[in-house]
């Protein structure tokens, strides 16, 4: 009795499921294709799907402006208090409970030399033992700016690099709208009224970024 030969399954079977699993491929990507939306950089889409480094300043910097301008004390004021007590002084006028709160400022002064774009200042009314500088760029470092208000939190970005990007958004903003139409490079010996904000941590040294600047 000859044995029995399993037989093969025919040719045309293979090739009849690889054609269905090829045209169900090819139904997915076309989907996927008509479901997606290019976005442009800085567009409004882009703003709706989250942050943009774009216009994220040019959004935030007027209310920050607003904010500082209100709240701004006078620096004859605020320098005797700062050589009292710092910690009290920052409680009092500054925003932030951590290390370093925001002060808010503002003072008439003469401007003595530049050194990397930030001038000295002989501010009316502050004594000699402390020292304030301001930035003018062509680079303004740090995030005072976006801490000023205490209203911009790290909660509201998607991570530590947006939160950043968002405080370089700000002070690019801040040079647009203050420092573009000032000769920075020739503010020497001028006497300037100076609106804006300082880490309170050294009480005996400020580095000032304005908000806004008068030049006599």
């Amino acid at each position: 009795m000859s044995a029995a030969v399993a037989s093969r399954p025919a040719a045309p079977n293979k090739l009849k499921g690889r054609l269905i699993i090829g045209a169900c491929v090819v139904v997915v990507l076309a989907a996927m294709a008509w479901d997606t939306k290019v976005v442009e950089i800085g567009s409004e889409a882009a703003l709706e799907g989250g942050f943009s480094a774009d216009t994220y300043g040019a959004a935030h910097f007027p209310d920050i402006q607003a904010s500082v301008e209100e709240r701004a004390v006078d620096a004859s004021e605020l320098a005797p208090a700062v050589l009292e007590g710092a910690t009290a002084a920052g409680q009092k006028y500054g925003v932030g409970d951590g290390f370093g709160p925001v002060v808010p400022v503002t003072f008439t002064g003469t401007f003595g030399e530049a050194r990397s774009g930030i001038y000295s200042v002989t501010a009316d009314g502050v004594p000699g033992e402390i020292t304030i500088r301001v930035q003018t760029g062509p680079a303004i470092n740090g995030t005072d700016l976006r801490d000023a208000t205490g209203e911009i939190s790290f909660g509201e970005f998607t991570n530590q690099i947006e939160y950043q990007n968002a405080g370089a958004s700000i002070n690019n903003a801040m040079k647009e709208a203050v420092l573009a139409n000032i000769d920075t490079a020739s503010l020497s010996g001028k006497s300037v009224t100076v609106t804006g904000v300082f880490k309170l941590i050294n009480p005996k040294n400020w580095l000032v970024t304005p908000v806004s600047m008068e030049v006599q």
